[in-house]
């Protein structure tokens, strides 16, 4: 077994901790999508 064993509290705590940080990366990397949509249009636009 592992040095670290968690209760239930425990597993609860770390799925919440889980749930609440793994989409905002998703949304960073929509983000920079769309960043690099606009700049593309804009350079285009500037030709």
């Amino acid at each position: 077994m592992g040095k670290y064993q968690l209760d239930s509290k425990g597993h609860a705590a770390v799925n919440k901790y889980h749930e609440k940080n793994i989409p905002a990366q998703d949304d960073k990397k929509q983000r920079l999508a769309k960043l690099r949509e606009e700049i593309l249009k804009k350079k285009q636009s500037k030709k």
